[in-house]
């Protein structure tokens, strides 16, 4: 049986996790575009100059075949690997989960380090509500003006999400139209007089 949903987290959320005088502050998002992974890190930087690493993994897309796991300086496979071993233990997508890391003066040792940012990981998602949502066929429609009526009415019926509308004398339209739906949808869309969709990949 095809897969029709995939499972990630409602809301950002956070948990702290101290060991020997070092604090790791882990930020768990939903995300969806590697757009939104930079403007997070970034977002992060700021509000934490003074800490000495961000590490951080995140897996994406409905088959989680995008992911990427950073130990920012750490030593090799004690911080990105232990995030996103519990982000995918938690059977999670479209997640991201960065670490702010505060040196406090003593070295844990891998071991030590492996188990902060395992633990801290897990307590943000934990803390984090799950959801499920639809997996989505991606697609850009682009159409004239007169044929909008019929085009988002077949999106809503569709229950489609629609990420991004410019509705003007020429119209474009971003929208996710859940899989189990969007065979049919596809067809009456394309049979609209000046209508053209474009696929897109799950991330764009």
């Amino acid at each position: 049986m095809e897969a029709y949903k995939y499972t990630t987290i409602s809301g950002a959320t956070t948990a702290e996790f101290k060991d020997r005088g070092s604090k790791f502050l882990a930020y768990a998002y939903p995300v969806a575009l590697l757009q939104d992974v930079k403007d997070k890190v970034q977002l992060l930087k700021k509000e934490h100059p003074k800490a000495v690493h961000y590490c951080l993994a995140f897996r994406m897309g409905t088959d989680g075949n995008q992911f990427r796991a950073s130990d920012d300086g750490e030593p090799a496979g004690s911080a990105g690997k232990p995030i996103l071993g519990q982000i995918d233990s938690a059977e999670l997508t479209n997640v991201l989960v960065v670490v702010v890391r505060y040196f406090g003066g003593t070295l844990l040792g891998v071991p030590g380090l492996i188990n902060a940012y395992k633990t801290v990981t897990a307590d943000a998602l934990a803390a984090a509500g799950r959801v499920e949502k639809w997996i989505e066929h991606k697609v850009e429609i682009s159409f004239d003006y007169p044929a909008m009526g019929e085009v988002l009415n077949l999106l809503k019926h569709s229950e489609a999400t629609i990420y991004k509308q410019e509705l003007q004398l020429f119209c474009l339209v971003v929208a996710g139209i859940p899989i189990k739906h969007s065979e049919a949808c596809l067809g009456k869309l394309s049979e609209i007089r000046g209508v053209t969709i474009k696929n897109l990949k799950e991330t764009e």
